[in-house]
């Protein structure tokens, strides 16, 4: 049982993963037929709070303490931060690029992530320990297979002779040297940005965590602020009325998932990960995302497997083992010297009683 509860945020962030990936995927194709990325934000928060309200009010009401106005503004600046600008900064990006271009640069994430925790003492290294040297060792090599996935490509080593992957491929090379719809240098700076305000909702959810360590009500407040949010940036960012009519049954489709699924469940998801084990750990399953949308891209789209995507997934999943080894290992060994600390005390309290 012990060990089914070590692999539960394992099990639980690579299926939050896989629901982005599907998310990243369906958002690319509604965004290339026009529909305005601000407009997505705002559907998708807003259905994400309607969908978790009646759920975080029965599953929570009883054991859930009063709000508070430090709290109120805490959950306000997490949804500005880790909701509104970061998806804003992302889904703009994807509209510039493409969805696996976009993946590739959430691979920065757990870098960021772990960079940012070590000054604000919400991660500890020690490199003289195993454990310490472990989680390190197995960071820079998870970035290592980013870095692969994102930079290099490599030879082809499975082909599709489908006629639509030839349609695809002369599809994706004529829109690349389309310089107006294809604005890579600026679509790479707003993924940058997004991916920086992400990485920050990891540790402002680590703090949250433990002052309103409700993951329902929390990601529900956060979905309504995030809501509002982009209603008021919608203003200044996109005044064309129109573009807020969703026509089509596929937009309908992505708008409702992306808001029950992706804005809703995953960040639940996520935020319950970051409260059992910390922001590192769970930022450093990003790059699965990518992974994913790979195989989509291959199985769905008939695309090209490459050996750089091969080389870099399998340093991704040594590198998250490695990871995952040594924060268990470190868990261990605290366990270990916390317990004669409680056997002292109960033997205090049995005399005491006495």
């Amino acid at each position: 049982m012990q060990c089914c509860g070590q692999w539960k945020p394992v099990a639980a962030m690579v299926a939050v993963n896989f629901a982005l990936a599907v998310t990243n995927f369906l958002v690319k194709k509604i965004l290339d037929e026009g529909v305005s990325h601000i407009i997505i934000l705002i559907y998708r928060q807003a259905i994400s709070a309607v969908f978790l309200a009646p759920i975080a009010y029965f599953w929570e009401r009883k054991s859930r303490p009063k709000l508070t106005a430090r709290i109120l503004c805490h959950l306000f600046l997490t949804a500005l931060i880790g909701a509104t600008l970061s998806q804003y900064f992302f889904l703009l990006g994807l509209e510039y690029t493409t969805a696996t271009f976009s993946c590739a640069f959430i691979n920065m994430v757990p870098a960021v992530t772990f960079m940012l925790a070590l000054p604000f003492g919400l991660e500890k290294v020690d490199i003289r320990n195993k454990a310490g040297g472990a989680k390190v060792f197995g960071t820079l090599v998870c970035i290592a297979g980013a870095m692969v996935l994102t930079l290099y490509r490599g030879k082809t080593l499975v082909k599709s002779n489908s006629r639509a992957t030839t349609h695809i491929i002369n599809y994706a090379n004529t829109m690349i040297s389309t310089k107006k719809k294809e604005r890579w240098a600026i679509g790479s700076i707003l993924l940058t940005v997004g991916c920086i305000f992400w990485s920050s909702w990891f540790l402002l959810q680590a703090r949250i965590g433990k002052t309103y360590p409700y993951q329902y009500s929390s990601t529900a407040f956060l979905s309504f602020f995030s809501a509002i949010q982009s209603a008021i940036l919608s203003l200044v960012a996109e005044r064309n009325f129109s573009k807020w009519i969703l026509k089509g049954k596929l937009e309908l489709i992505t708008v409702t998932y992306a808001g029950m699924v992706a804005s809703g469940l995953c960040y639940v998801g996520m935020s319950w990960c970051v409260k059992q084990k910390g922001p590192v750990f769970t930022s450093a399953f990003t790059p699965l995302v990518q992974i994913f949308v790979a195989m989509f891209d291959f199985f769905i789209l008939h695309g090209q497997i490459y050996f750089g995507s091969v080389v870099g997934s399998i340093l991704v999943v040594i590198g998250l083992y490695i990871l995952l080894w040594g924060r268990n290992s470190e868990a261990e060994e605290t366990n270990q010297r916390k317990q004669p600390q409680v056997e002292q005390e109960e033997d205090r309290n049995a005399r005491s009683q006495v």
